[in-house]
């Protein structure tokens, strides 16, 4: 029989806007920073075990970010985030 141990999942994401909207580069790095806290406050809401890994401003405005999350909050997880 199989059972998972521990899991967890390594995402990058990229945080951007439409490339139409004609806004100026510091309104759409404050969209995305904004955007990207929103992302945050969920995950705590609903008490998911991140780690941000790295996080990168791209030239056009967007926002990369390499994310280390909990896969299942059932697995214990500890592993991963020492």
């Amino acid at each position: 029989m199989k059972r998972i141990k521990s899991a967890c999942i390594l995402q990058t994401l990229v945080f951007s806007q439409k490339d139409d909207l004609g806004l100026s580069l510091e309104t759409i790095q404050n969209q995305n920073r904004d955007e990207f806290e929103k992302y945050k406050k969920t995950l705590e809401r609903t008490r998911t075990r991140y780690q941000i890994l790295d996080e990168t401003q791209q030239q056009d405005g967007s926002l990369l970010i390499h994310v280390r999350k909990q896969y299942n909050d059932r697995i214990d997880v500890s592993e991963y985030f020492n």
